[in-house]
């Protein structure tokens, strides 16, 4: 039976190829007839490549379980070499086809509540450092048409060897004529010519996976994909956007604006493909080690990376949506500032500005609403506000269990360290059985969902990424910047809809009482921290 359904679906898959290759003969009869053959010669081989991929995988699965019964620990422990191989397989998928690819490797990497953990751990360790890489005579191509002259000709010193390569682009060490250090962010040539056959090539694939296996159903990352990337394509919308981003810090949040930067963009030597960026050094926000050597504490990055970027969701309703460690760089805050205990102070550097998303006062407002009600673990609350983003009343527990990782019962746990992950493998065991037991409804919440909260759930799982890196697990002090900053952007809506007396007594007085419960929280996580260190010193003693 698991045979007969694999050649039904490769038939199926041969016929859509088929007819990829007649949309391919049609684009022949264009205007730029290079472009023209490329994707003639392209679609077909990397929509073979993807169905191979997929019957395969499926494949695998169907004979490798077959027989094995629900529970056993032979069926656990043959289910997780499928896993290894399956995402082994999906790896190189991505890998040989780059592009586009490369960015739903990435994001598989991130959807620890949805994939097994063995494609969450594979996807992580290579899909942010092992981007395919473009020739440099490929980057003469696009710096010659872009700007009229080879490397050496506009720009002073052009070192031909990246020193970084992502999905759509590397970047290159260069000096400008007037001695200015820069990074040149240059597009994969061949992200021109593939970009549109790829969404369809995908867009096919997801499609046919969902009609053979009606539980899979990612078609509204394929909306998302077809929406982004054009987006991501065009630097010069990047560069507007970065500047967009530190007005809005300088406007909205200054009181941390010198604690985030972006790298100035050099204009002249801008274009659609190319973008030309003030050169910043700095540690990998995940490289702790180096962080260190820096005289930073990690624990002071993770509150500045989730005060960063709960202010841009909850305030400025302008938002990063990718977020991974190879984004965000760390360094010591150029003015010299040390803390308290004499700890130089951080600076975030934001890079790759090509995916952001507005959230309209409304989505941004009921977010922002949602996340202080799961800080104080208000059911009521939690309900109300998922119900207003989406998720409908039959899922608002799951939605909520989505956003911080935890079971119904925690997040509705009054107790102040409820949401905190600790990091280890229990917690992983915990996530992994809560994905797997409600696999269906999870697939039915994404599909429910607006796509701009998708992004917001990508841009959720990413920071949590990092932060993990950071410290283990997650930080009750990350919480509560989250639940203070969520509750400021609360109480300005409640300002905005009615300026009267009354209004502005009663948000007071909320204030007031929000104060008192954050003093007692952080109060709670004092004594945490005295009660972990007089447990250490008695072990230590003993």
């Amino acid at each position: 039976m698991a045979t007969r359904s694999l050649w039904r679906a490769k038939a199926k898959l041969a016929l859509a190829a088929t007819a990829v290759g007649g949309g391919a003969a049609t684009i022949a009869n264009s205007d730029d007839p290079a472009t023209a053959l490329k994707l003639c010669t392209t679609v077909p081989i990397r929509l073979l490549r993807d169905s191979f991929t997929a019957a395969t995988i499926a494949f695998d699965y169907q004979y490798s379980l077959w027989g094995l019964p629900e529970g056993s620990i032979e069926r656990s422990r043959v289910k997780h070499e499928v896993h290894i191989r399956g995402a082994h397989r999906l790896q190189e998928l991505c890998f040989r086809n780059g592009g586009i690819y490369i960015k739903l490797g990435q994001h598989v990497s991130q959807l620890e509540y949805l994939v097994p953990q063995e494609y969450v751990q594979t996807m992580r360790e290579s899909m942010l450092n092992r981007c395919p890489v473009s020739s440099y005579d490929q980057v003469c191509e696009v710096v010659k048409k872009e700007l009229g002259g080879t490397p050496d000709e506009i720009f002073n010193e052009f070192d031909p060897v990246p020193i970084a390569s992502a999905s759509l682009a590397q970047v290159h060490v260069a000096h400008t004529h007037d001695g200015q250090k820069v990074a040149v962010k240059v597009q994969h040539t061949h992200m021109t010519d593939t970009a549109a056959a790829d969404s369809a090539t995908v867009e096919l694939l997801v499609n046919t996976l969902h009609w053979f296996f009606p539980a899979f159903d990612y078609r509204w990352l394929v909306d998302e994909i077809r929406e982004s990337i054009p987006k991501e394509l065009d630097f010069m919308v990047e560069a507007r956007n970065s500047v967009k981003c530190m007005d809005n810090f300088r406007k909205l949040s200054p009181h941390i604006a010198d604690y985030v930067y972006a790298p100035k963009v050099h204009w002249n030597l801008s274009t659609s493909k190319l973008l030309t960026m003030e050169f910043m050094d700095g540690a990998q926000v995940n490289d702790v080690k180096t962080i260190r050597r820096l005289g930073l504490q990690p624990s002071d990055v993770a509150k500045l990376v989730s005060q960063t970027f709960a202010e841009m969701m909850f305030k400025h309703g302008f938002v990063h949506c990718d977020p991974h460690a190879a984004n965000l760089l760390v360094r010591p805050l150029p003015s010299g500032s040390r803390n308290i205990l004499g700890k130089r102070k951080p600076q975030l550097v934001l890079l790759d500005h090509g995916l952001y998303k507005d959230l309209d006062l409304s989505t941004r407002t009921n977010y922002a609403a949602l996340w202080k009600a799961l800080i104080f673990a208000d059911a009521n609350a939690i309900k109300e506000n998922s119900v207003k983003l989406g998720a409908g009343e039959d899922l608002h527990a799951l939605f909520a269990g989505i956003l911080t990782m935890r079971p119904w019962n925690r997040v509705i746990d009054p107790a102040v360290d409820h949401l905190v992950l600790q990091g280890n493998d229990d917690d992983r065991s915990e996530l992994q059985m809560y994905a797997s037991q409600y696999f269906p409804q999870i697939t039915e919440l994404l599909r429910r969902l607006p796509r701009v909260i998708l992004l917001m759930l990508k841009t959720n799982d990413c920071l949590r990424a990092v932060n993990n890196s950071l410290l283990p697990g997650s930080s009750l002090e990350t919480f509560l910047i989250i639940g203070r900053v969520s509750s400021e952007a609360v109480m300005e809506a409640k300002l905005l809809q009615k300026k009267s007396l009354l209004r502005w007594i009663n948000v007071w007085l909320e204030e007031i009482l929000l104060e008192a419960r954050f003093f007692g929280m952080q109060i709670a996580l004092w004594l945490l921290h005295l009660r972990k260190a007089l447990s250490f010193v008695k072990s230590i003693n003993t």
